[in-house]
């Protein structure tokens, strides 16, 4: 029986579930955000906020920590750098799970994972873009073409029938 044990055990063995995890919390610190399924953003979770509680400490030992378990260096500087830093303030709670929508192929419930103190990107910026961009001129309706077109086409007309009355 397994009475007690705390960890989902995605379907996967013990060596494959950690490389998952790992990946994971990789891709997760690299983007700030990530789409998974529920039970992984779950899972995930504990284990990121981990890792930025080790990011508030830039000290040589939490480093060599965070080396150990991500899986890129470049992401580990970004921990120590970036994402550790403005999270510094903050006691726990770093991370937020919000419900998306089923994914085709499964039906399995999918969610995004992302910091509570991320940096605005992606359609936040494009709509405050927008409000900012001065607005252009209305475009003509097809009905206000058509017009144009008649009147342009009655003028021609007349002048033709004013040159035929002349000769």
């Amino acid at each position: 029986m397994r009475h007690g044990k705390g960890l989902r055990q995605l379907s996967r063995s013990t060596s494959h579930r950690r490389a998952l995890l790992r990946n994971l919390a990789t891709s997760f610190i690299k983007h700030e955000r990530y789409e998974t399924t529920v039970q992984k953003a779950k899972e995930i979770r504990p284990v990121v906020e981990r890792l930025i509680t080790l990011g508030k400490n830039d000290t040589l030992a939490a480093r060599r920590q965070a080396y150990s378990y991500l899986t890129d260096k470049a992401v580990v500087h970004k921990l120590f750098t970036d994402v550790g830093p403005r999270c510094a303030s903050r006691n726990g709670g770093y991370t937020r799970i919000v419900r998306t929508r089923f994914r085709n192929g499964d039906a399995a419930q999918l969610a995004v994972i992302e910091l509570v103190d991320r940096a605005t990107t992606g359609k936040a910026e494009k709509k405050a873009d927008a409000t900012k961009a001065p607005k252009k001129a209305p475009a003509k309706k097809a009905t206000e073409k058509k017009t144009s077109e008649k009147k342009t086409t009655e003028k021609k007309s007349s002048t033709k029938k004013a040159t035929e009355k002349k000769a």
